[in-house]
């Protein structure tokens, strides 16, 4: 099995059905550190901070590019040194594989920015 950051988002429109708790969980550890569940499992989120606005919007743009690429779309609350990053898959009413795809791709574009930091 591939990882979630080799595979792409698939069509969901009456093709599926969320996940159960399980495989939520089980996906959920192959994120970054910080990624949490809702209380009624129907979506995951992350609240990313940075110094300024400029880096914010500049990870808000590569999180717009990268969504339509997929086309899986987040919804985003964006301030002025933080974004938090919320994913659910409409279609399904809850959680699918396609949620942790975006959410891992999020992830690959945070990383050199904290490693950055972190240096």
């Amino acid at each position: 099995m591939s990882g979630l950051e080799e595979k792409r988002c698939l069509p969901c429109e009456g093709i599926g059905k969320a996940l159960d708790n399980n495989a939520v969980q089980t996906l959920l550890k192959q994120l970054a550190a910080g990624w949490q569940v809702s209380s009624d499992n129907k979506s995951i989120h992350k609240d990313f901070h940075f110094r300024n606005y400029y880096q914010t919007m500049s990870f808000v743009n590569a999180i717009a590019w990268m969504a339509n690429t997929e086309n899986h779309h987040p919804d985003l609350e964006v301030g002025y040194n933080h974004c938090l990053v919320r994913y659910t898959t409409h279609a399904f009413g809850g959680l699918s594989e396609n949620d942790f795809i975006c959410a891992k791709k999020v992830d690959g574009i945070i990383e050199p920015y904290e490693n950055k930091r972190n240096a």
